[in-house]
């Protein structure tokens, strides 16, 4: 039924995980069809290689954030 609703009004995601500040994955609230901000800012599928990325990115972005601030 939930997959219905995304069918005819299409998906509503909600941020579920922010990476970086540019780069977030969401989850529809509806299906729980996971996607996320691509190199050019557009939604893709988020496959377990973008999770990979993803993670690397997050890793490294913190790391960045972290030696900034102290």
């Amino acid at each position: 039924m939930k997959k219905l609703f995304c069918n005819i009004f299409g998906h509503h995601y909600a941020v579920s995980k922010k990476v970086t500040s540019h780069i977030k994955e969401y989850k529809c609230i509806h299906c729980n069809k996971q996607v996320t901000t691509d190199v050019t800012g557009n939604l893709s599928i988020l496959t377990p290689e973008l999770q990979d990325i993803n993670k690397t990115l997050e890793r490294i972005y913190q790391n960045r954030h972290n030696h900034q601030v102290a």
